[in-house]
């Protein structure tokens, strides 16, 4: 990896290698570099994405999956935690890509997917201190996603449904639905993973915030909320965090992403509406939740989404 551009040590990034099923940092990037081809890394990445994003998650994620794949009969399911913005999607659809390359099948969904349907989502959301039409623990189909993430890990066939959020003007509903026969599924979501928290109102973030009344007490019913997705979260066999060093980050990855969707599609978050969705994902969840997640993995980005740090979560 020396001419690569990596930036994160390779100590703790070589323990998660080992761990994940080679006997050495040496034996993995051999193995990378003999199926170079069928990963498509320069093809698929088009030069759009650092040497440590490859190097340091999609490779070893990929590389987990694989081992997975090969080393156990029962179906698995990777949690991907991150917050919006970050790249999950295209890292999503290269995971997906390439896996067939190495026969087997991949497939990515969200926790967005299972959002309400529009006219369930109406009561869900009503009232939330932020006015936003989805996002916050919920305002999820929650026992749809647990009967089929079940059902899938006991027969093999997947039948989800697709949220695209960029119909009714912005708001998001309920495209299609997606029936596919994976090897290996990756769940990934904001939150997934974050377990209900005993809030303390004296927490700095909480002054920090200036939470009003309202915002104070709905958190409240968020935490009873997150209640209803721990029975998802047991069926997860391996959560990676993908973790910026300051939440902040994310209002900016946030905003890029908006201002992408709506090129593409003509829909999309903006202004009021985009400054009420920022401030729901600021402070509907403490941020010492994702802060004490625990999960298998533990990858550390900078502002820029560079990889500073990557390994297991000790």
């Amino acid at each position: 990896m020396k001419d690569l551009d990596i930036n994160f040590p390779l100590d703790k990034f070589e323990k998660l290698i080992i761990d994940i099923g080679w006997d050495s940092l040496d034996d993995w990037i051999d193995f990378c570099n003999n199926h170079k081809n069928k990963l498509l890394i320069n093809k698929f990445w088009n030069n759009k994405v650092n040497d440590d994003w490859i190097w340091g998650l999609a490779l070893p994620l990929l590389s987990q999956a694989y081992k997975f794949h090969n080393n156990f009969f029962d179906r698995k399911i990777i949690g991907l935690s991150a917050l919006p913005g970050t790249g999950k999607t295209t890292l999503g659809n290269w995971l997906e890509a390439i896996s067939l390359k190495l026969n087997f099948k991949i497939a990515v969904i969200s926790i967005d997917d299972f959002y309400l349907p529009s006219d369930e989502m109406k009561l869900a959301i009503k009232n939330n201190p932020w006015n936003v039409s989805r996002g916050f623990p919920g305002s999820h189909s929650v026992n749809l996603m647990y009967e089929k993430l079940l059902s899938w890990k006991k027969n093999g066939e997947l039948n989800v449904p697709v949220f695209d959020k960029s119909l009714r003007n912005g708001l998001g509903d309920r495209s299609h639905w997606r029936s596919d026969k994976p090897d290996l599924l990756i769940l990934e979501g904001w939150f997934l993973g974050v377990e209900p928290l005993s809030i303390d109102l004296n927490d700095q973030q909480i002054i920090n915030m200036n939470l009003s009344t309202h915002e104070s007490s709905y958190r409240l019913k968020i935490q009873r909320n997150l209640k209803e997705y721990l029975d998802v979260w047991k069926l997860i066999d391996n959560i990676w965090q993908l973790k910026p060093l300051e939440f902040e980050y994310m209002n900016m990855w946030k905003s890029n992403q908006e201002q992408e969707m709506f090129l593409q599609k003509g829909n999309a978050l903006q202004e009021e509406k985009l400054s009420d969705f920022l401030r729901m994902l600021n402070v509907s969840i403490p941020h010492k939740s994702f802060d004490v997640l625990n999960p298998y993995a533990l990858l550390l980005i900078d502002q820029e989404r560079n990889l500073i740090e990557a390994g297991l979560n000790f």
